[in-house]
């Protein structure tokens, strides 16, 4: 089969590979459509990330060549008799494999599994015709929803397990720093979620267009007047929860600086650099800090299918659907900042018939 291969920063191949072998208890798919987002653009420009099994084979702890894509639906091609799925169902994958036994997984927490490892980080993915993953991953695509926007239910599901661990409640005043992929997905978990009102930071453009028809109260531009705009905006006393969601520098501060006394912040984005933060003002404010990472598949991933069926997210974050020859030109858009939307990628477009 056709798959890219990442071999190194800068370096992913379109290789031909052995079709994978399915193991009991996976499903063998054939990839529909396979994203990509920032860790993997990340890994394009700097290499893999310094996780303890990040791109080691979760078994042998082996490190080496792997097929990349964790954001995948595909059609089943084959699984157990006794399976909940049937040969041709479509399916999205949430990709994140966790035991299900550990202390973390009984308290409905698996994306901190102890065993935890995720397709195409960790292990070979969806970047390729067929992949092979466990049925615990997966999850019904609706009737009636486009596959390409079923693609874009595992990016969103992490947004929407943001929204949960934000805490919002009916009635806060909420604001989200970052209007791009990652931000408009917790926007959009939030509005599923709660009636709140959310203020958004952004730079002036397309992003808080976006966010204005995804259903934002009210967008700020990003400057150094923002703080002070925001607060003109929602009141003195500051915001109930402000969810950093851009991972740019000092930003934390400045979620610091928005949020009232005995507010929560939750930090979402993932600075490129280590940041310092005023634990000074954390203390005697007592602020709770939140943090968030992946998703609870079992939690997750239907909703976010079902928020793509009834609302025009899809549609608004889908930039293109692409063959896989298109990788290596992709990821250098995303690592440069130069893409706004979701790109997916079609693995069967330029294969042999």
């Amino acid at each position: 089969m056709r798959a890219a291969v990442y071999h190194a920063d800068h370096d992913v191949r379109l290789e031909e590979v052995p079709v994978p072998a399915r193991a009991p208890g996976e499903a063998l798919l054939e990839v529909l459509r396979s994203g990509m987002c920032g860790t993997d653009a990340t890994e394009w420009k700097a290499g893999p990330l310094t996780f303890p099994v990040q791109h080691r084979h979760p078994v042998t702890g082996q490190a080496g060549p792997m097929i990349p894509g964790h954001e995948f639906v595909g059609k089943v091609l084959e699984v157990d008799e006794s399976s909940r799925f049937s040969v041709g169902d479509v399916v999205a994958s949430g990709a994140g494999v966790s035991c299900g036994v550990c202390d973390r997984c009984v308290e409905g927490r698996t994306n901190l599994c102890d065993r935890y490892y995720t397709l195409g980080l960790n292990t070979d993915g969806g970047m390729a015709e067929f992949v092979s993953c466990p049925e615990s991953t997966l999850v019904l695509v609706p009737e009636g929803l486009s596959i390409d926007l079923a693609g874009l239910a595992q990016p969103l599901a992490v947004g929407l397990h943001a929204a949960r661990r934000s805490g919002v409640r009916d009635g806060d005043r909420v604001v989200l720093i970052g209007a791009g992929a990652i931000g408009s997905f917790v926007l959009a978990g939030l509005n599923s979620l709660v009636s709140a009102e959310v203020t958004v930071i952004d730079f002036p453009g397309a992003r808080l267009e976006r966010a204005r028809r995804l259903g934002a109260t009210r967008v700020v531009e990003a400057g150094a007047d923002a703080v002070a705009r925001v607060a003109e905006a929602i009141g003195p006393f500051g915001a109930d929860v402000v969810i950093e969601a851009s991972g740019a520098p000092g930003q934390l501060n400045n979620a610091l600086a928005m949020v009232r006394r005995g507010g929560t912040i939750l930090q979402v984005g993932l600075p490129s650099t280590e940041q310092s933060v005023d634990i000074h003002a954390l203390v005697m404010r007592e602020i709770t800090v939140q943090t968030t990472l992946a998703h609870v598949c079992g939690t997750d991933l239907a909703p976010a299918l079902g928020i793509l069926a009834t609302t025009t997210l899809g549609t608004e974050l889908l930039d293109s659907v692409r063959p896989l020859d298109d990788l290596a030109e992709q990821l250098e858009r995303l690592a440069t900042g130069r893409l706004e939307g979701k790109v997916l990628f079609d693995p069967r477009q330029g294969a042999a018939v």
